[in-house]
């Protein structure tokens, strides 16, 4: 029955949300296809142009390869885009190159090989000291790319699948050496953009940026199933200028996650995710939260603007996760216009989410957690309205909460706001919050008006004169 409701749920939303996506069309007899990107390439050229087979079974990791080598030559020439039309594309994993874009037409799908094979071994993240999922290297993502500038990855809304299910069971029976891969993953880069994708059954995290800049991810569809582990949606780590907008995401976990290294690994590598934006974003992930800052939170998380946000059947809002030996800091962040419905709860924050990579963390490494603003929330059938839970030598500070209004449900929990060291202030919420977030008057909370650089960025209209049919 819950399956069933579930499928109710996102055919109810799809059609009540009306998520505008970037246009896309086909010019009829031409093959002239049109999308926004940051930038438009003068090369392009066609995956079967390279000995690709479309047909769900034969590997095109070679003609992967061969097209990317090829047409790399043609960065410092106004770039070139790789086309890969309609079909069942089975492939290992696939390295980007600079001033580069890779489109997938509607009904192209990307299938990831479960051949582990095909998957190279890359050293642990330097901010994090270990794997997730062990304690050595990790496998690449399915689509990589490292020390890169100018790189769209777009479609028609054309699909990746990551073929999952091979990586959760092994994950579930403990026999993974590495950690599994993520389904994209660009790290050291500058100026990029994902968009007008759906993503499935990623084997673990599904868009992984890392330590890059200029970011732009929109209209994207991600789809997993609620109890698959670790496939977070989005998780901008240790990122700068970076725009989510108009997302779709069903997760096993956070839909967004918002990071920045592990304990004393973080701490050292020192460059945290700042000049975030967060609009439009659809959530339902019922163990876990829609955005959640942290855990690994150790080169710091500031200036966070979300606004927009939609969370169905959903743990959490916007959840702060955090532990003694994280260090840093997560502040300055602002949440504008919540709408969220079967909630178990509305503001969650946790100074004790204990995981650490190793015993070589620092325990005086307290995280200042501060600055933290909520405003214009309604919230329907929720359960607990909030705990706050700060740490006692460290407590969260500069809370703000206001204009609020949220219905409990029938499992309603009679103590609705367990707050342990907190500070702050709120106004005009529903149910009365706990008496270290006293009210005080009517005001609302700070939310910024200046632009960041990333939204001044606007998309060009790109095309493609490659006949197809």
């Amino acid at each position: 029955m819950s399956t069933v409701i579930g499928v109710i749920s996102v055919v109810l939303i799809l059609g009540s949300l009306n998520v505008k996506v970037a246009e896309c069309r086909v010019a009829s007899g031409l093959g002239n296809i049109e999308y926004p990107a940051i930038n438009c390439r003068k090369h392009s050229a066609v995956l079967t142009d390279f000995g690709g087979v479309g047909d769900g079974k034969t590997s095109n990791t070679k003609a992967f390869q061969s097209a990317i080598s090829k047409l790399s030559q043609y960065a410092s020439d106004g770039g070139a885009q790789l086309i890969v039309p309609p079909g069942k594309w089975l492939t290992g994993p696939i390295n980007l190159t600079s001033h580069f874009t890779l489109f997938l037409q509607k009904d192209a799908v990307l299938l990831a090989s479960q051949v582990e094979s095909e998957w190279p071994q890359l050293p642990v993240l330097p901010s994090y000291g270990r794997g997730r999922d062990a304690p050595d290297g990790r496998f690449s993502s399915l689509i990589f790319g490292t020390n890169l500038t100018d790189v769209v990855i777009t479609g028609q809304n054309g699909t990746i699948d990551g073929q999952g299910s091979y990586w959760w069971d092994k994950f579930h029976k403990k026999q993974l050496k590495l950690t599994r891969p993520y389904m994209i993953e660009i790290m050291y880069s500058d100026q990029i953009q994902i968009s007008n994708l759906t993503l499935v059954n990623s084997p673990s995290w599904f868009v992984h940026p890392i330590y890059s800049s200029n970011i732009i991810i929109q209209g994207l569809t991600i789809l997993a199933p609620v109890d698959s582990p670790n496939t977070d949606g989005i998780d901008p780590d240790s990122c700068t200028n970076t725009r989510i907008e108009d997302c779709y995401i069903v997760s096993g976990d956070d839909c967004v996650a918002v990071k920045s290294g592990w304990d004393e690994y973080g701490i050292k590598f020192g460059k945290p995710t700042q000049h975030l934006i967060i609009r439009r974003l659809t959530c339902i992930s019922p163990d876990s939260a829609m955005i959640a800052l942290g855990s690994e939170m150790s080169g710091g998380i500031q200036d966070v603007r979300a606004e927009n946000i939609t969370a169905i059947n959903t743990e959490s809002a916007v959840r702060i996760k955090t532990a003694v030996g994280r260090g840093a800091y997560v502040k300055d962040i602002f949440v504008k216009g919540m709408t969220l419905n079967t909630m178990k709860y509305v503001f969650w924050m946790t100074g004790s989410y204990g995981s650490h990579p190793d015993t070589g963390f620092d325990p005086k490494a307290l995280p200042n957690i501060t600055g933290i603003n909520y405003r214009d929330v309604v919230a329907k059938n929720v359960t607990y309205s909030a705990k706050l839970e700060g740490i006692s030598s460290d407590p969260f500070s500069g809370i703000c909460i206001s204009n609020v209004n949220i219905q409990v449900s029938e499992q309603k929990k009679k103590l609705q706001w367990n707050c342990t060291d907190v500070a702050g202030v709120t106004s005009n919420v529903t149910p009365n919050s706990c008496q270290l977030l006293p009210e005080k008057g009517k005001f609302d909370c700070p939310f910024p008006n200046d632009k960041l650089p990333i939204d001044n960025v606007q998309l060009k209209t790109c095309s493609s004169k490659n006949v197809f049919f």
